[in-house]
């Protein structure tokens, strides 16, 4: 139920962003019965990107989709730091993104759906919230 509103927000943000949402959901599918904690978790821990105007996270989306996503891999945290260092508007941006470990409930709608739902080492595709648009990377899961 929740993977859906979040694939479909996505889509709505271009075919790039539609596929990678769609890639990281499915992953997760298969990795949920492996212990990965998917959607149970107590707390994560991530990184993000947050832009005030669309066509700028899609340009920080394309930069990490050049280097990484378009190939398959996984986004390395040094390197989504260095993409939030120069695209994101939110102070946690000069850290690298880093928002450190928050529990289920301290985010709101549709971030913490998102960050809760994406497989650790996976880059979210963009996606809207209250605060503007947000690109996720999971770094971790515990209870």
């Amino acid at each position: 139920m929740g993977k859906d509103s979040k694939s479909k927000e996505a889509k709505g943000k271009g075919k790039q962003a539609g596929g990678g949402s769609d890639e990281s959901a499915s992953k997760g599918k298969g990795k949920a019965g492996k212990g990965d904690g998917l959607g149970t978790c107590t707390y994560v821990k991530a990184r993000h990107i947050l832009c005030e105007k669309q066509g700028k996270i899609n340009e920080a989306y394309k930069k990490l989709q050049d280097g990484w996503l378009s190939n398959g891999d996984k986004v390395p945290p040094a390197e989504f730091a260095k993409v939030a260092q120069e695209y994101s508007e939110c102070p946690s941006g000069k850290k690298g993104g880093d928002l450190g470990w928050f529990p289920r409930g301290k985010m709101a709608g549709p971030f913490q759906e998102v960050a809760f739902n994406t497989v650790i080492g996976a880059t979210s595709a963009p996606f809207k919230s209250t605060h503007g648009y947000h690109i996720i990377l999971c770094e971790g899961r515990k209870n």
